[in-house]
């Protein structure tokens, strides 16, 4: 008889699976199993020595290298957004919107690889847990050939609309000038336009003219995700999960700039902004007022670029950036510099992420983008205004005014030359996969049953700057 000792050394079995490919021979050896009690001890031991690593390393070593460091929950989230962030994304990685689907906790499920989703990512960890951020579907994601705006379901095209952009015009022409099968129904009087849905009385544009100033009059990024979802709620009676399709204008910053300057000298003043971010104003304190009295009436362009609350200065890198990720309004949260650092990325990264932007200095690219992307055709031509009087205003600056007001501009200046390159690539990238280019191109806007242009003209309207119900 075998000795039971020697039973007990190992046993060996012939492995007839994957593992054979791993092991000499296909031959496993089976080891006699230590007592139970000095396994616990082991796992136990193990246990305590990574638990205490990870609080000796999060807590007690230099801040540039721990996770877990003492530094502000806001600053780190804003060096998620350091990567790659004064360079164009590639159009592969221009991903980061997601469905609506009313999570309570504010979380978006993008995929956290995809640097066109790190805003709404880093942005987590500075807002509350009540606070809803709907960054809408990305470009991208536009772009799958199994994409389709859906009219007739629940899809949204939310307007960014950014003053002195050409943002009026453009509004104009979404309620106006679209080939749709159920056309948007005008209200001359009270500038507002019903665009219901096909089949029911839904809208599915949120604009100013279609829906009204819901989120604030010129609401921003911040405020418009955080708003629309609630505001289409009641506005319909009903939750529904909807997908949001967010769109914008940029224009020339220098130009936009002294459009605006002229616009608020002739009596513009924006008093129906709300300026809400994390759930509340921006305060008299954070914003104080750059004039006394109802407006700022006949301001020389000194005093106008003097005042450093006066939000037309960088006003588009503000307007498209998270601003939670930079503590509202309050200036005093972050040094200055890594706060325009962090709105300059910031609004890199959701502009990447939108599903359409145009540039007013590229009518005409802009128009076959939009339709491309939306497959959506308009009934009129954009046109092309190169010559406006706040290009003659430029022209006519000081050098020592230029000076000043491309200082007071210069994130807007690096993100309008950041969407230029983005929009070439989006151009050439459309352009290739339209084998009818040509013809396409060369006749943008001409179908045969509509008539008349709406015009595109940056320095008269007056209309969407005194009231806040247009």
């Amino acid at each position: 008889m075998p000795n039971n000792l020697d039973m007990h050394k190992n046993v060996s079995v012939q492995v007839d699976s994957d593992f054979a490919l791993l092991l000499p021979s296909g031959v496993y050896e089976i080891k006699k199993m230590e007592p139970r009690s000095k396994i616990r001890t082991i796992i136990f031991f193990c246990l305590f020595l990574a638990i205490a690593g990870i609080i000796g390393f999060g807590y007690f070593c230099q801040d540039q290298v721990c996770a877990l460091s003492k530094r502000a929950v806001l600053v780190q989230s804003s060096d998620m957004l350091t990567y790659n962030e004064l360079q164009p994304l590639p159009l592969h990685q221009q991903s980061g919107g997601s469905y609506n689907n009313h999570n309570t906790n504010g979380n978006n499920n993008n995929n956290n690889n995809n640097m066109g989703g790190s805003t709404a990512i880093a942005s987590k960890a500075s807002q509350p847990q009540n606070i809803i951020v709907n960054s809408g579907l990305s470009y991208e994601d536009v772009l799958n050939d199994d994409f389709q705006f859906d009219m007739d379901g629940h899809d949204v095209m939310v307007f960014l609309h950014i003053q002195k952009t050409g943002g009026t015009s453009f509004g104009r022409h979404l309620v106006r000038d679209l080939d749709l099968k159920r056309p948007c129904e005008c209200q001359r009087q009270r500038k507002r336009c019903y665009c219901f849905r096909p089949h029911r009385n839904e809208n599915w544009l949120f604009s100013r003219y279609s829906t009204g100033w819901k989120c604030g009059l010129h609401a921003d990024w911040t405020e418009l995700t955080s708003c629309v979802d609630v505001e289409l709620d009641k506005n319909e009676g009903e939750t529904a999960k909807r997908r949001y399709f967010y769109i914008s204008l940029l224009r020339e910053p220098i130009s936009r700039y002294m459009s605006e300057y002229r616009h608020v000298r002739r009596g513009a003043t924006w008093k129906g902004s709300r300026h809400w971010c994390l759930g509340r104003q921006a305060t008299a304190s954070e914003l104080p007022p750059c004039y006394k009295g109802k407006d700022w009436l006949d301001v020389d362009l000194d005093q106008f670029a003097g005042c450093e609350s006066n939000l037309a200065a960088n006003r588009q890198t503000r307007m498209l950036a998270d601003l939670a990720l930079v503590g509202c309004y309050n200036k005093s949260s972050m040094p200055a510099h890594e706060r325009d650092r962090v709105m300059l990325a910031s609004a890199k990264r959701n502009l990447a992420a939108m599903a359409y932007f145009g540039l007013t200095e590229y009518q005409k690219m802009s128009q076959y983008i939009f339709e491309e992307t939306f497959n959506l055709r308009f009934a009129i031509p954009f046109e092309q205004h190169n010559t406006t009087i706040s290009a003659t205003a430029v022209h006519n600056l000081r050098p020592d005014q230029k000076r000043r007001i491309e200082k007071l501009n210069s994130l807007d200046i690096e993100l309008y030359a950041y969407a230029k390159n983005l929009l070439f690539q989006r151009f050439e990238r459309l352009k290739a996969k339209d084998t009818n280019f040509e013809q396409r191109y060369a006749n943008l806007g001409n179908i045969y049953f509509k008539q008349g242009v709406t015009e595109f003209n940056w320095d008269s309207n007056l209309e969407d700057a005194i009231s806040t119900d247009h």
